[in-house]
């Protein structure tokens, strides 16, 4: 109980750039192990399980709303892949090259949700820091 208590203060005492470091470095071990050329879905599920087993709180296939003039309409299709202690947004692809509609997709997310960090990983690469964007929403 201690534990989780202290846990807790710990992580919302984390920035952005904190966060975006473990993010990072548990994307790096997640590709070590599994390589290039596999399905988003096989990155995602083992990011989620690396960031969960580190302590961070992370939500998968978050919903998110689609505000138009003031009114939130609930379209069914717009989710993160992953979303880290309610602050970093983490869209995650495997294609051969990422593109301007991928840093737009990612961008329009956190604006959406009002976040201020996003990265943009790309796994179907040699060395997946090579992959990763760093997305910013306004000034961090």
């Amino acid at each position: 109980m201690h534990r989780e208590i202290a846990r807790r203060n710990t992580e919302e005492l984390m920035i952005e750039n904190e966060i975006s470091g473990y993010i990072i470095g548990a994307a790096i071990e997640v590709h070590k192990v599994l390589g290039p050329g596999l399905l988003e879905s096989a990155y995602k599920e083992c990011l989620f399980y690396k960031l969960f087993q580190s302590g961070l709180y992370v939500e998968k296939e978050k919903p998110m709303p689609l505000i138009f003039e003031e009114i939130k309409l609930d379209c069914g299709g717009y989710r993160i892949d992953l979303l880290v202690e309610n602050k970093v947004v983490i869209e995650i692809k495997s294609v051969e090259a990422l593109n301007d509609v991928h840093l737009a997709q990612t961008l329009t997310y956190m604006k959406l949700g009002n976040y201020k960090l996003g990265l943009l990983i790309n796994f179907n690469v040699v060395k997946v820091k090579d992959g990763i964007k760093r997305v910013i929403n306004g000034a961090l």
